[in-house]
């Protein structure tokens, strides 16, 4: 019962939640690795910096990826006859 736009505004929401996680799995793994450099190379002077701008952008960057990532399967989707894609194979 859903229609066409429906169909395709779901696929786009699943993929830019998607990559969002993947998003913030990938700061998250990346700030944890910076904490660690830090840590050793503190007594050779080193600072760590907080680009907190940069990372805003680079998750808003990963969300338009998703968008875009989604466009053409979700055209695809909304093209296809639902009884006839569940009853397929």
């Amino acid at each position: 019962g859903t229609s066409r736009r429906q169909v395709r505004q779901m696929i786009r929401y699943e993929s830019v939640i998607t990559a969002l996680i993947g998003g913030v799995l990938g700061l998250a793994l990346g700030i944890i690795g910076a904490l660690i450099t830090s840590i050793f190379l503190s007594g050779e002077g080193y600072v760590q910096a907080w680009p907190v701008g940069t990372l805003i952008v680079l998750l808003l960057a990963a969300a338009l990826a998703g968008v875009l990532a989604a466009a053409l399967p979700a055209r695809r989707a909304a093209r296809l006859n639902m009884l006839e894609a569940i009853s397929a194979e």
